[in-house]
């Protein structure tokens, strides 16, 4: 069909274009037609569904009570903590709030007593708790296997409500950790309110910079994949151990190993939060 020339019956009114065939290998608002000078009733209903998504991604509670049984299943001990932002209206307010722990979990933190581990994992509802619900899970079904092959010890897991990627590090600090891994709601886009986000950090401890951290982003079944988001966290994790730094000190070089397959859809990137 030609540019200018109307679509089929139920969009008579519509101009399509030559970009509407690549709307089948993406997400992204491409090829959307146009009635006159304005989008489709469609392409206008379609996007506000879509942030209507978003919004309540990032606002929807953290179903803990159905998580944590999950966890204690696939860890020897799960601990649920909190960050200093008392609820979400403080949380998005304040995000220096979400990077603290809250008295009570530091108290719980410090009564552990087990030994020091390799890796400190921290599930964190960040921006999207619906990410949390529909691919921690998922993931560390791939994960564990992963870091079990590579011969590390795991230390107990948290679950941290109304929390940012930098309480990942008091946390693995606590639990006297080599290497920290924060799970985290990312922040919804408007074709993706179920994006998990993955942190890595070689030695965690309070204070550690973003760009000390690397990020493995987009994990969800229409993103980056759970087994290939595995294979690259145990590249990060082999090549820290080497190297005894991560972030900006980590390059991606992930192209030449042969541990990682192919077929690699998503993203491998340092981010901030």
């Amino acid at each position: 069909m030609k540019e200018g020339q109307p679509s089929a019956a139920g969009e008579a009114l519509t101009v399509t274009n030559p970009w509407q065939r690549l709307r089948e290998l993406t997400d992204a608002r491409i090829g959307l037609g146009r009635v006159g000078g304005s989008l489709p009733t469609s392409a206008q209903l379609a996007f506000q569904l879509d942030h209507a998504r978003a919004r309540d991604a990032v606002h929807m509670a953290l179903d803990t009570e159905r998580l944590m049984p999950e966890l204690d299943r696939r860890f020897p001990l799960a601990l649920r903590l909190h960050s200093q932002a008392a609820d979400r209206d403080e949380y998005l307010r304040r995000p220096d709030l979400g990077r603290q722990l809250s008295a009570d979990a530091e108290q719980e933190l410090a009564a552990i007593t087990s030994e020091p581990c390799d890796v400190s994992i921290c599930v964190v509802d960040g921006l999207s708790a619906r990410a949390i619900h529909e691919q921690a899970i998922p993931f560390l079904d791939a994960a564990l296997p992963e870091i079990e092959r590579l011969g590390l010890s795991l230390g107990p897991v948290a679950l941290v409500e109304q929390g940012r990627v930098a309480i990942g590090d008091p946390i693995g600090e606590a639990l006297k950790a080599r290497m920290s891994i924060v799970m985290i709601g990312e922040r919804p886009g408007l074709s993706s309110p179920d994006s998990l986000g993955l942190y890595f950090t070689w030695a965690p401890r309070a204070g550690r910079r973003d760009s000390e951290r690397n990020c493995i982003s987009n994990i969800r079944p229409r993103g980056l994949k759970y087994a290939n988001a595995a294979r690259l966290l145990a590249y990060l994790m082999r090549e820290a151990q080497t190297l005894g730094a991560s972030g900006v000190a980590l390059k991606d070089d992930s192209e030449g190993d042969s541990q990682l397959g192919d077929g690699r859809e998503g993203n491998f990137l340092l981010l901030p939060e």
